[in-house]
């Protein structure tokens, strides 16, 4: 496929939602203790290696938007080494099916699995990473959100060690019998994730912004063959979007909404939690008025000049008020505050990067 169409098609296919409105219901972002292990995982979908055994799966995915829950479950085991980021995900499905062989084309046209990894949360240079059941892999590199419409897609960008396996607790492709579930084990290496050649990046009790999403379709069978379903004007039917951590909207390129997983050195079966730390409630307040002042601009013709146009009532974040501001220059705008837990300056620009000043 050409990959000018292609690029087109993530935009309008995947993205068409850019224009909804941000869900006034609080998301809080799941988080997860992904534990080290010293013995490499065999990835070929069956995992069954004890330390598998004693990790725990997430919570059920839910409904993008936070509010339905999903018609198959869904669930997420994750461990680490000093080279991959290993990710189990099985899901619930009594029609596996799938029809797309060919690397980096449009995999979500088929039932999916998603992998969204920002690895320093600043919502730039980020990876997606997309398979069906035929372990047919399209993978991605980001450098900004959709939202900013001078955002770059690398469609060409491979994780090159990427190692995945699938197996299915039923029959793919034979829609003459019941199926049970899908189960996908992926090896990440970490060295696909450097930002220099000889960086140590290895996420040593520290934690990433990662995302999980399932796309699952409603479904014909015809002529002994699946295919996605069609209404009655010949459009296909809207996909469902079952996601780990909701991001409020239908959209999943909003790295700022994402979970948080912890790569603890701890070992396999430690009762450990991770709590959020309180400059990450600070950042998801500034990208809240980043947002809002992104939809003020499409009412207004122009940009906030002060944090009152933008929100009517306190920012506190817990129990503390926060008294960020907004400067607009020549290039764009930028919002900072103050953390009161911290005293670190943390700030948004216009083009949705984050950084401490």
């Amino acid at each position: 496929m050409n990959i000018k169409f292609k690029f087109l098609t993530v935009i309008i296919g995947c993205c068409s939602m850019l224009n909804y409105a941000q869900s006034k219901k609080e998301i809080i972002p799941q988080t997860y203790v992904a534990h080290k292990i010293s013995e490499p995982i065999t990835i070929d979908g069956k995992a069954n290696e004890a330390v598998w055994q004693k990790t725990k799966w997430t919570n059920n995915f839910i409904d993008i938007e936070g509010i339905k829950t999903p018609k198959y479950q869904t669930n997420v085991k994750m461990l680490w080494d000093e080279n991959y980021y290993y990710i189990l995900a099985e899901m619930k499905e009594p029609h596996v099916w799938g029809d797309i062989t060919e690397r980096d084309a449009v995999v979500f046209y088929n039932n999916d699995f998603e992998v969204f990894i920002d690895t320093n949360g600043d919502t730039y240079n980020y990876y997606e990473l997309e398979m069906n059941a035929l372990n047919t892999v399209w993978d991605l590199f980001i450098n900004k959100p959709y939202r900013e419409t001078d955002n770059v897609v690398l469609n060409d960008w491979n994780y090159t060690g990427l190692k995945s396996a699938i197996t299915v607790d039923g029959t793919l492709n034979n829609p003459n019998d019941t199926d049970t579930s899908w189960t996908l084990e992926i090896a990440i290496p970490f060295k696909d994730l450097r930002t220099a050649y000889h960086q140590d990046n290895v996420p040593r009790d520290q934690f990433y912004r990662v995302n999980f999403s399932r796309v699952n379709w409603d479904h014909d069978i015809l002529d002994g063959k699946y295919s996605r379903k069609k209404d009655k004007n010949g459009k296909f039917l809207h996909e469902y979007n079952w996601v780990w951590s909701p991001t409020g909207v239908i959209n999943m390129h909003l790295p700022e909404t994402w979970g948080y997983v912890y790569f603890s050195s701890k070992e396999v079966g430690s009762n450990e939690t991770f709590a959020i730390p309180k400059d990450e409630k600070i950042k998801s307040k500034l990208y809240e008025l980043l947002r809002a002042n992104k939809a003020f601009y499409k009412t207004n013709k122009r940009w906030a000049t002060s944090i009152n146009d933008l929100m009517s009532s306190k920012i506190i974040v817990d129990e503390n008020v926060l008294n960020p501001t907004i400067e607009n220059h020549s290039s764009g705008w930028t919002i900072t505050v103050k953390s009161p837990f911290t005293n670190k300056m943390l700030s948004v620009k216009d083009d949705s990067q984050f950084f401490i000043k």
